[in-house]
């Protein structure tokens, strides 16, 4: 079975680290989308994983960077890159692991979702989540978004912008 955005993925990214002077395997495959029944339908996410086994510490260190700051980097060049043309019906969705970072951070991200709504439902205040790149206030808002009771929101402007995780009941108050 041919599976061509993958295919168009994995070479995209071993170029890229090529052209860096880290030359490295790319494994892909395809995460099943978790559409919900009625939503508009997800577009594929392909996972592109990094094979670290021959890469030093300090490569790995430098390609996932300051709190993911260059895996993310390199995951927005992706996604922007390799549906620049693309007709809707076959874009794709890209995420880039290398080493369990994405693993491990969406298992932190998914904790820290969870501690907001309890702290947003315990208190009945809004709770902001700060820190956050604009790919984990995503994770956050999918997360949260079959939580009737909850609602989540962005609020300011990059770099400064965070989430915010508050009861659903706030915001029918506010406009009664």
């Amino acid at each position: 079975m041919s599976n061509i955005p993958m295919q168009r993925g994995q070479q995209w990214l071993k170029s890229l680290l090529e052209l860096t002077g880290i030359p490295a395997e790319i494994q892909g495959h395809l995460e099943a989308a978790q559409s919900q029944e009625g939503d508009s339908p997800e577009p594929d996410n392909y996972w592109l994983t990094i094979d670290q086994t021959n890469l030093t510490t300090e490569q790995i260190q430098g390609l996932i960077g300051a709190d993911g700051s260059v895996l993310d980097a390199i995951q927005y060049l992706a996604n922007s890159v390799l549906n620049l043309s693309q007709p809707p019906e076959d874009q794709a969705s890209y995420t880039i692991e290398l080493n369990g970072y994405r693993v491990k951070r969406e298992a932190e991200i998914r904790a820290l979702a969870e501690a907001a709504a309890d702290e947003a439902r315990f208190s009945g205040r809004e709770v902001e989540i700060k820190s956050l790149s604009s790919a984990e206030r995503r994770q956050i808002h999918t997360f949260l978004k079959d939580f009737g009771d909850l609602e989540t929101f962005s609020r300011g402007k990059e770099p400064h912008r965070h989430l915010v995780v508050r009861p659903a009941s706030l915001e029918e108050e506010r406009r009664d």
